[in-house]
Formats: C-alpha cells, structure tokens, sequence
C-alpha cells in the first residue's frame, strides 16, 4: 500500500507521517512539503531528519501549485490513498498576505484531486477546519450546521470542501474531509498560543493575550488525531463524502489554559489586547459522529496533554532533544 502526505513537515502531516512510517512497515510513503517560512524551517527541517531515517519513507520538496512536477510524482507512484494537510496556516495571517492562502489552500487541492481523478486514487482524506463555522450562535456544533467562515483560511478551507462535493458527484470520487478544532501538542506549530505561552516563559518575553483571554477553544490532542487518522484509513463510508469534526468535545476558555500551564511554567508578562477581527470567539465541535465511525473514545485529558506539550517544547527550545 501506498499513501501520500501532503505538508509532511507540517505539525499534523509530520505527526501522521512519524507514526504511520513507525508503526507500519508495510506502508510505503510518500511526503511532500515546501518548507515554507510562515513559522521556523528549522522546526520544519528537524521534523524531516525524524522521518528521513524510515526506509519506508520518501520525501519531496516542492510547492502543490506546481502542476507538473506533482503530475510526475503521481505518475512515478501508484498512490492508494492520500492524505492532504498541506495548506497555508493561519487566520491572522490571511488578513495581511491573502494571494498565499488562494495559491496554497486552493490550487493546491485543485491539484491533488484532479490528479488524484486521472490515476484512480482509492479515497482522499484532506483537511479542513473549525474555522469553516464562524461565528456560531448554536453549540456543539454539528456537521451539518450552515458553515459561514468569517476569514479567508476559513473560506479556503470551505471552497475546499464544496469542491470535494462536485468532484465526489460528478467523478464518483471518495472524499474524508477533516474539521480539525485547535489541534495541540508535541512538534506544535509555534505561532499558536499555547508554544508563544511557554517560549514567553521560558525566554521572558512579553505574551500578547487577544480579547483579554475569553477566547473558548475545543481543544484536541494531537495524539488522539492521529490515532482518529490511523483509524479510519479503511473506513467503508457509503456516501462519496463524508465530513468529521476532529474534536475533543471539551470547550474551555484561554484564560482557563493558561491558568493550568501556569503550574507548569513561570507566569510570564502579559499584554491584553482587544479582540481581533478575524478571529472566532468560540469553537466547540460535537465528536459523536466520528466516534461512531472510528470506535475512538478515549480523548486525552487536558492536563496530560499540556503538561506533554509544555515538556516537549520547553526541552527543544533548550536544545535537549
């Protein structure tokens, strides 16, 4: 069997990768990423010498906008399943740069599945986002909930599923699309709060606290992310697309978080800021579909998994791993 991991080197596309390579020998895989700068390359680069000394393991350096040279890799390689997390990331930063997230977010996709049409692949699973809801009134919310993204990444990532849509009905094509909410954990992407937290602790810094810290976020475990992934590769789905909320189940407000990551760490200076416009004040994603397909239940307690965060990034800043 061969898969194909679009944004390897990415926080969740690097920690599937790490533990489908791991786990299963049999599996060979295919990654590509274009090591992108919106966060350190470094943190990227030292992702990548992880999953380099797997045999199964082959990677590509390269943009998803560049038709042509994926078009040789999906014609080197008989890909039977793909999973697309490669995308611009960011909801602040869609505001300053927003020609990036059209040719990442969209074209990109654009790529995988019309390339994915003409050699067979078997399913696509891609990632969207929490963020194609917007700003709510209605909680948890639902899969089938009206979705109104309030940002670009959110309206990328929602073209992203309505493209699915008519590629799955008119191609008869297999789709997975993927409503990640406020993934957390070890190989973090440190532009997201809970890393800025623990690296303004550590280097004492100023942290910067957006609408004073009442922000709620469902927070999900990266761990039980990729187990949900590893999980429902072979799932028999009997519509051509399906979407899942990715998530924990458990909404909790910022301030709240930081309050336990600070029996962790020492209290840094803090700067509240006013709200942000792009930004959605509350996410909170009914899990009980996914659950259903995938027989995953045992979601990590938020404690554990901070304290698993805190100790990983809190040893790579110190040059320990």
């Amino acid at each position: 069997m061969k898969i194909l991991i679009t944004g390897c080197c990415g926080f969740i596309g690097f920690n599937f990768a790490n533990f489908l390579a791991k786990s299963n020998k049999k599996v060979k895989i295919v990654g590509i990423d274009n090591l992108d700068n919106y966060y350190s390359i470094n943190l990227k680069k030292d992702r990548l010498k992880i999953l380099s000394k797997y045999k199964n393991f082959n990677f590509f350096k390269f943009g998803l906008e560049n038709f042509e040279l994926l078009n040789k890799i999906f014609k080197k390689n008989k890909f039977d399943y793909i999973f697309h997390l490669a995308a611009q990331a960011g909801v602040r930063y869609s505001i300053i740069n927003p020609k990036k997230y059209i040719k990442s977010n969209v074209n990109g996709f654009f790529n995988i599945i019309e390339l994915s049409r003409h050699n067979k692949v078997k399913k696509i699973f891609y990632a969207s986002s929490s963020s194609v809801y917007g700003d709510s009134k209605i909680f948890p919310l639902h899969e089938k909930n009206i979705i109104n993204p309030k940002n670009l990444y959110g309206l990328t990532k929602k073209f992203n599923e309505e493209l699915a849509e008519i590629f799955s009905n008119y191609y008869n094509m297999k789709f997975i699309g993927l409503r990640f909410f406020t993934v957390y954990g070890e190989w973090g992407r440190p532009d997201m709060m809970l890393l800025k937290y623990i690296e303004a602790s550590i280097k004492k810094k100023i942290f910067y606290l957006y609408n004073y810290g009442n922000h709620t976020r469902d927070f999900t475990y990266i761990d039980d992310v990729v187990k949900i992934m590893n999980k429902i590769i072979y799932l028999k789905i009997k519509k051509n697309h399906e979407i899942f909320n990715i998530s924990s189940n458990r909404p909790i407000k910022l301030i709240t978080v930081l309050n336990l990551l600070n029996s962790l760490t020492n209290k840094p200076r803090i700067k509240k800021i006013k709200f942000q416009k792009a930004d959605v004040l509350k996410t909170h994603g009914l899990n009980k579909k996914i659950i259903k397909f995938s027989k995953f239940k045992k979601f990590t307690n938020l404690n554990k998994g901070l304290f698993n965060t805190f100790a990983w990034y809190s040893n790579y800043l110190k040059g320990k791993l």
